[in-house]
């Protein structure tokens, strides 16, 4: 039975995952605070450390700080809970050495499938790979995605584009791969009368530009800014050094763009065969999740960009968007748009 350190202040919440974990076949160990965790962490040397963030005393940095320094605990998969959402505070979590990072509130199937899918890594990270990682630090070696996209932001080259900008054409040689630092990125095609065919969105912490990883390849899209975006890049000579040296971060990149070719086909099957009402609710939600918005902010985006990605003419994105004013789903003013129910937006049909 695999056992489970739960760290978090909050007794209601922390009874609840607890149960969960428990109903899910789990040995729990649970702390109120970061003291008692790092004891106990010491003491039963669990198979995964989940921990919220904002605790008096030690937070939940300071756990993680604590466990990283123990030669006993320093490899332990380690998650963090939190309702802390900004981009630096994942980053810090990150660098801190975190395996993943759960935002509240979440999902039970989100829980356990970060949980599941840590535990099945952790066989890949013994004590021989992580001391020839301290090792050699400076020759490129990494151990997960995270470190690779650490490595983007600290030596990659920086640079920054405008609302409708172009970042590269179809045609243009990609010997580049960027990751996104902020904003988000479409990238489209163009049909036969010069339409927009977008294939696919990209966000905040997100690779852009793998077309190959062989140079000289020229691009098979065109790749524009949405809103603002801070970009970094390496070259592709460069992340084949770092990929040929790393096994780990290879397949976990792996992982990421299967991932992503599978939710190109989900997208081209809504596109095909769901609803206008269907395509327009989920081509909002998509925008609202790329953007990182909440239910209070609006969403600034064209209605040919929402046309564009749902797969349907203008005007009947911009007849169902009255449609879904008018039953209180959505909210419109000045162009922008704001999302005021987004369980019924999903349960659309």
């Amino acid at each position: 039975m695999k056992k489970i350190l739960l760290v978090e202040d909050d007794l209601s919440l922390r009874e609840n995952i607890a149960e969960l974990l428990d109903l899910s076949g789990f040995l729990v160990f649970d702390a109120p605070n970061g003291e008692i965790a790092i004891e106990i962490a010491k003491k039963e040397c669990p198979d995964l450390i989940l921990c919220d963030i904002m605790m008096p005393g030690v937070d939940g940095y300071g756990v993680l700080e604590a466990l990283s320094a123990n030669e006993d605990t320093r490899h332990i998969p380690f998650i963090f809970v939190s309702a802390k959402t900004e981009r630096l505070d994942i980053r810090r979590g990150m660098d801190l050495g975190a395996d993943d990072y759960l935002t509240k509130p979440f999902e039970e199937e989100e829980l356990l499938g970060a949980i599941h899918a840590r535990l099945a890594k952790a066989k890949l990270i013994d004590s021989a790979f992580s001391a020839r990682f301290e090792a050699s630090k400076n020759k490129n070696q990494m151990r997960s995605l995270n470190e690779l996209k650490n490595f983007f932001d600290d030596h990659g080259e920086l640079c920054t584009f405008k609302k409708e900008e172009v970042i590269y054409s179809e045609g243009d040689h990609s010997n580049n791969i960027y990751l996104i630092l902020k904003g988000v990125v479409k990238c489209y095609k163009l049909d036969e009368q010069g339409k927009e065919l977008i294939t696919a969105l990209y966000a905040a912490d997100e690779f852009l530009g793998f077309t190959s990883l062989m140079d000289n390849i020229p691009h098979q899209e065109y790749a524009v800014a949405i809103e603002g975006v801070e970009l970094a890049n390496i070259s592709k000579s460069r992340l084949k050094t770092i990929l040929e040296e790393n096994q780990q971060v290879s397949m976990e990149l792996m992982e990421l763009m299967a991932g992503n070719i599978l939710q190109i086909k989900e997208q081209l099957l809504q596109m095909a065969y769901s609803s206008v009402r269907k395509k327009t609710a989920q081509t909002l939600l998509q925008f609202a999740k790329a953007m990182n918005k909440r239910s209070e902010e609006p969403l600034q985006i064209t209605r040919g960009d929402l046309a564009n990605v749902a797969g349907i003419a203008t005007e009947s994105l911009i007849r169902t968007l009255s449609d879904f004013k008018s039953e209180g789903l959505i909210a419109v003013e000045n162009r922008k748009i704001m999302i005021l129910d987004r369980e019924s937006l999903q349960c659309i049909n």
